[in-house]
């Protein structure tokens, strides 16, 4: 699966920053790890920590999947608001799953802290403004809901907005809690540190057949050699889907493009995440070298052909979208891509087992934040695997 265009923002700025083997003769593990982006990362990284003997297997070059095209805004808020997600799931669960994402970006912030190869990680607000008078009602009652649950957030009017961010709209949602970061450089961060506990980290290396058994796992590579394990994690993005039974997932596209650097350090307030209410929403961030990211419309298709024929009318519809909030920000782009994003029915992830494949965990951290959610997928699963219950587990089950 092709899941990106050429030109990510991240790739390009960063480089090949380490390759590693490809896999060239029979091993052993505790864990198998399938997926060398952040998803895969994240897990080997805790597992290692929690002291399993881990093995991680990459088709690509690690990070060079989804991960390189992720735009990383790490943000509390679920694609499905809290208003929307209760009727599904119960207000209970729903207020759970919004305070798991903000303890998860707090703890990707002390690992972030803990890994001196990563630079860019930086607490930010996050702005979610009415794109319409008919929205008001609703962010209204979204921001009632989380002041009951205790979220840090407030509702501001135009004046507010028109002062702070420089645009006009009519209200909108200002969370205290939200960063971003790096995909690419902290999935190689984590991978490195991996190495450094005694895990084994290989490139260029395509699982073909799995074997579930009893008492473990088996897996045959493409070049015909064999990884042993008591158990295996697949978190290979959305190219999961061919290891499940059922679908889960609809994969769509999204667009983005960066600036050139400007010559200043803030742009609005605090350079503040930005997003809105319309869906498929536009997205906004800066980066740590003075430019700024713009993304969205989103494409409710994946093919590669398609989304690459669309990529310059959709770059045209950004920065015009850009121009009407920000007309004196001069927005020259520099680089422009597309890239494949999951959503589920209900916008939370899938983590956990299925009766089908034993001795198996999946880390599908679907939706506009997954990130975070590959961060509770981490920790839950390793958590899984010691034996030890997690307290919400049912929240990200398959069988929900």
């Amino acid at each position: 699966m092709n899941l990106h265009t050429n030109y990510p923002y991240w790739l390009l700025n960063s480089g090949l920053i380490k390759s590693y083997p490809s896999l060239s003769s029979n091993t052993n593990a505790e864990v198998v790890v399938i997926g060398g982006g952040i998803s895969g990362a994240l897990s080997a990284w805790h597992l290692c920590n929690a002291g399993y003997k881990v093995v991680v297997v990459e088709r690509r070059h690690a990070g060079m999947g989804s991960t390189a095209a992720s735009t990383a805004l790490l943000q509390y808020e679920i694609d499905t608001p809290l208003y929307e997600l209760i009727p599904k799931i119960g207000q209970k669960k729903a207020i759970a799953s919004y305070l798991l994402c903000i303890d998860a970006i707090h703890e990707l912030k002390k690992i972030c802290s803990g890994l001196k190869q990563v630079t860019s990680f930086q607490y930010k607000p996050s702005l979610q403004y009415a794109s319409y008078k008919k929205d008001i009602q609703s962010l209204e009652t979204e921001y009632n809901l989380r002041k009951r649950a205790g979220i840090d957030v407030r509702l501001i009017g135009a004046s507010e907005i028109t002062s702070k961010f420089g645009f006009t709209k009519d209200a909108g949602l200002l969370s205290a809690v939200g960063a971003e970061v790096d995909a690419y450089e902290l999935t190689h961060a984590l991978l490195n540190s991996c190495i450094n506990k005694g895990a084994q980290v290989y490139d260029n290396t395509t699982v073909e057949t799995i074997d579930h058994q009893k008492r473990g796992v088996s897996l045959i590579t493409s070049e015909g050699y064999k990884i042993t394990a008591r158990k295996l994690v697949i978190a290979c993005g959305y190219e999961s889907e061919k290891y499940l039974p059922f679908q889960i997932q609809d994969v769509h596209t999204t667009y983005a493009m960066i600036s050139e650097p400007l010559n200043r350090k803030t742009f609005w307030y605090k350079n503040a995440l930005i997003w809105e209410t319309a869906r498929p929403y536009l997205y906004l961030r800066t980066t740590k070298d003075n430019r700024i990211l713009i993304g969205g419309k989103d494409s409710n298709f994946s093919a590669s052909t398609r989304r690459d024929a669309v990529l310059p009318s959709k770059a045209k519809a950004l920065q015009k979208s850009f121009g009407e909030l920000f007309p004196d920000i001069r927005f020259k782009p520099d680089f422009v891509w597309a890239g494949s994003f999951a959503g589920t029915k209900d916008g939370l992830p899938y983590i956990g087992k299925i009766p089908q494949r034993p001795n198996t965990y999946f880390a599908l951290g679907f939706g506009g934040n997954g990130i975070t959610f590959s961060l509770l997928a981490a920790q839950f699963i390793t958590n899984m695997i010691a034996g030890k219950s997690n307290k919400h587990d049912d929240l990200f089950s398959f069988n929900r």
